[in-house]
């Protein structure tokens, strides 16, 4: 599998509060310890290759000590780096969020979210041409920081269809783009909501009779011509449109809810990974669920392993 888009590195500091500061109304945090994870489309290889998944990476880094320590956590988990673009002109992105009693006290984005050139596109495509004889399917992750582009996106995508690849692709609610005919996607409720261009009025307690989801997931299908729709509903689980059958609800598998971040690399991970093994939609989106309901009782941008989505199965 290869997954093209943002790469970025997460940074956590952690530390304790005890009082507020005298130049500012805000908490003083004294540092305890620090950690660095994947982040963006890094984390999603991350989740394929914990899943026991074969993965390439494709995106852009800086040529600077973040960059380094990205390429080395990737290599070190085991996924293929030669997809690497570094970009001299670029500094990787960092998020940096502080932690003080389990609590997030604020975020720090580091970043350049210019368009990338014509020059690091047209290297991406020509790696895509190179590997597709090797790949099952392709991931695409935007995050709206300037790689995946719709004139990049759709020359990929044509790549793709002739190499006869599954597609897919988890939409930004911050950067438009047009997905057509793709083997999934897979939108949170808000990002559904907004590829659709239909206000959400909020969700109701039974997902089959909530009549503006199920209008949105239609809608959806109509529009893009994906095969298969996962819209993702937190708590209330997720919900898989596919055309010419009746929505398809699955109840969260989560039984405790630590942290949500990732958990949507975590759903097209295990989905994208499911559906390219052979397994039905629904069943794949039933894993999908299950990883995602392991993953969000973890801290951090975690990862689930074979072993406990077995476990979780069972």
């Amino acid at each position: 599998m290869l997954v093209v888009g943002d790469l970025m590195l997460d940074q956590y500091v952690y530390g304790k509060v005890s009082r507020i500061s005298p130049e500012a109304p805000v908490p003083v945090v004294e540092v305890e310890s620090e950690s660095f994870f994947p982040g963006g489309a890094a984390n999603v290889a991350r989740n394929l290759r914990a899943l026991g998944g074969k993965v390439e990476l494709l995106g852009i880094l800086g040529d600077d000590a973040m960059g380094r320590e990205l390429r080395r956590m990737m290599n070190q988990s085991g996924v293929d780096t030669h997809g690497f673009l570094v970009d001299k002109k670029r500094p990787t992105i960092l998020k940096t969020r502080i932690i003080a009693i389990r609590q997030q006290v604020v975020r720090i984005d580091r970043e350049d979210k210019r368009r990338a050139t014509n020059g690091f596109h047209q290297r991406a495509i020509n790696f895509l041409k190179r590997e597709s004889k090797t790949l099952d399917g392709v991931i695409f992750e935007d995050y709206g920081k300037g790689f995946v582009q719709q004139d990049f996106l759709d020359e990929m995508l044509s790549i793709a269809k002739k190499a006869e690849l599954l597609t897919f692709a988890d939409p930004n609610a911050h950067h438009r783009l047009e997905f057509h005919g793709l083997t999934g996607i897979t939108p949170n409720r808000k990002e559904a909501f907004w590829l659709a261009g239909i206000a959400d009025m909020g969700a109701g307690q039974e997902v089959l009779k909530d009549r503006a989801l199920m209008e949105v997931g239609k809608l959806l299908l109509r529009q893009t011509g994906v095969e298969n729709v996962l819209i993702t509903l937190g708590e209330h689980g997720m919900c898989l449109f596919r055309e010419g059958e009746k929505p398809h609800h699955i109840p969260t598998a989560a039984r405790e809810v630590f942290d949500v971040s990732g958990a949507g690399d975590t759903v097209i991970s295990a989905f994208s990974l499911a559906l390219s093994s052979g397994l039905d939609p629904s069943s794949a989106a039933y894993v999908a669920n299950q990883a995602a309901g392991l993953v969000v009782a973890k801290a951090g941008t975690a990862t689930v392993s074979p072993a406990e989505l077995l476990s979780a199965l069972e």
